[in-house]
């Protein structure tokens, strides 16, 4: 299969990469699942950009410097910020549905989120990934120069390095057609990296379940650098339920007087905070992540029984009818909470047209490290991030004059020595145990001797995983499992090596900060000798 550009992951960033190419270039998006089968669909928030006369630039790359813990890179902040009313206005163009209000400069409603100091988020109600998402879905779907290959899962990129070529290039890549059970070859000059984040290497998260940090973990395979994984951050309150995959219960609950109390029914937050079940996000989950781990429990719980069933059907009815699915009756009993992996704040280093360190790669979205969270992402500026850096990625491509126009000949994937899976049991108990394991000892709070522990048995689940892979026919499982331990290790290491508690990083052993906010940088062996 030849295309100009293979872009990896159907999300914000991947689709607005393509739409941005395609008048063009031939372009092939590669869906692991359905297209609309990401964590883009499900934003509630909005989209944070300078859209009012009352607000200014100045404003918001502010904000999102106080937010990131002094971390955020300010060039790269500056960049996406200034160019966050063209991408709105190019979503309103594209005949998103955004939320009217007549009175506005714009004639959008805009609201405010935490960490914002003005009212700058446009949004669809509370869905707006989701009419973006479907919005955009259309007009990918539509587009003559688009091809779309859905249950295509990227196994690996094709690089110089494989191919046994001088220089740094990516060439293409293999994937995975799930549906036929055969590995395909994608030949393009340019490929893009917008597969989301990472959420499913931990037992409990937010995230759909496509969340397994694929791009992260092939662009460390081929060489790229990765940058701040150790920040993950968590939403406080995630329903505890087997069957109750991913379903939040909202901070309002808090705010319209929920308390958090132990098994036993006492309160504990008191402890933690002066504000108590008011606190910011991140003081609460560190307070709940502390109460589970020092009690050996397995959950604790938000009880807003105490208001009446009219007040709770008013202001809750979904979680209302959704706990009820599940048996808990709010208006008489408790919920089971835990804390939930949210948001990956690192991932692979770009500069602000998304190259990576690789010629020819790209990477958009949840996957790259632009510079824009630091240590603490501020509320919208994720979907801003997906449509500058796409834009700009779009743009670096279209002025790429150093491609060849023929590459180099791709050999075909090579089954000729593994046989069919005959234990599948050892995937899903190593899945479980590397979710447990990362949950444990590299969660909301981290200790010296938990990250030491985690370290060493993800290097023997490592070692298994891979020559299980190395000697069995691949499948989705597997694929997911062997980049998710990769990603596991990089979140680990990236925390060891941060010897202080800065945003979303919370050690122990090390609760000061430091005066000076570094980046953690990880290279790959064969670039450890090379500037970075």
């Amino acid at each position: 299969m030849n295309f100009d550009v293979a872009i990896v992951g159907s999300g914000l960033a991947g689709m607005s990469v393509a739409l941005n190419l395609a008048q063009t270039r031939k372009v092939v998006i590669l869906a692991k699942r359905s297209l609309t089968d990401g964590a883009s669909d499900w934003a509630q928030g909005g989209i944070a950009a300078v859209l009012d006369s009352t607000d200014s630039i100045e404003n918001h790359v502010r904000d999102t410097l106080v937010a990131g813990g002094g971390l955020c890179d300010e060039t790269a902040t500056r960049f996406i910020v200034e160019n966050g009313r063209d991408a709105i206005e190019w979503l309103i163009a594209q005949g998103v549905p955004f939320t009217r209000d007549d009175a506005a400069e714009l004639g959008f409603h805009l609201t405010r989120e935490g960490g914002h100091s003005h009212r700058r988020i446009i949004h669809a109600a509370d869905a707006t990934g989701h009419a973006v998402v479907t919005t955009l879905n259309e007009r990918v779907r539509n587009h003559p120069n688009i091809t779309i290959l859905e249950d295509h899962f990227a196994i690996d990129l094709i690089t110089s390095d494989r191919l046994g070529l001088k220089g740094r290039r990516c060439h293409g890549l293999y994937a995975l057609d799930t549906k036929r059970g055969r590995t395909v070859t994608i030949d393009a000059p340019h490929t893009v990296l917008a597969t989301g984040g990472a959420g499913k290497v931990y037992l409990y998260t937010t995230n759909p379940d496509t969340a397994t940090g694929d791009g992260i973990a092939m662009a460390w395979r081929a060489g790229c650098r990765i940058s701040n994984m150790e920040f993950i951050q968590f939403h406080p309150t995630c329903l505890y339920h087997p069957y109750a995959k991913s379903f939040l219960i909202s901070e309002a609950v808090r705010g319209e007087g929920g308390l958090l109390k132990l098994p036993d029914g006492t309160r504990f937050m008191q402890h933690h905070d002066e504000r108590a079940e008011l606190a910011p996000r991140d003081i609460v989950a560190r307070a709940i992540d502390f109460e589970i781990k020092k009690r050996g429990i397995d959950c604790v719980y938000l009880d807003i029984s105490h208001q009446s069933p009219e007040f709770l059907n008013e202001h809750f009815p979904t979680i209302l009818a959704r706990c009820k699915e599940f048996g808990i009756d709010i208006t008489k009993q408790p919920i089971p909470v835990v804390p939930a992996a949210h948001y990956t704040c690192g991932g692979v280093v770009t500069d602000l047209a998304g190259r990576t360190d690789l010629a020819g790669l790209y990477a958009v979205g949840e996957t790259a490290y632009t510079g824009l969270h630091g240590a603490n992402r501020l509320a919208s500026n994720s979907l801003l991030e997906c449509l500058v850096i796409g834009r700009s990625a779009a743009h670096s491509i279209l002025a790429d004059t150093e491609a060849k126009p023929v590459g180099p000949h791709l050999p075909e994937w090579d089954e000729s020595r593994v046989s069919d899976p005959d234990e599948e049991v050892v995937v899903a108990h190593n899945w479980d145990e590397l979710r447990r394991l990362m949950w444990n000892y590299v969660g909301i709070v981290r200790t010296d001797k938990r990250l030491a522990r985690a370290r060493h048995r993800i290097s023997l689940l490592r070692d298994e995983i891979h020559e299980y892979y190395a000697h069995t026919r691949i499948g989705r499982d597997l694929l997911e499992l062997r980049n998710l331990v990769d990603v596991a290790s990089l979140i680990v290491e990236s925390a060891r090596s941060r010897r202080e508690s800065r945003g979303l990083h919370y050690s122990a052993d090390w609760s000061s900060t430091l005066p000076k906010a570094l980046p953690t940088v990880l290279a790959p062996r064969r670039m450890r000798n090379k500037p970075l």
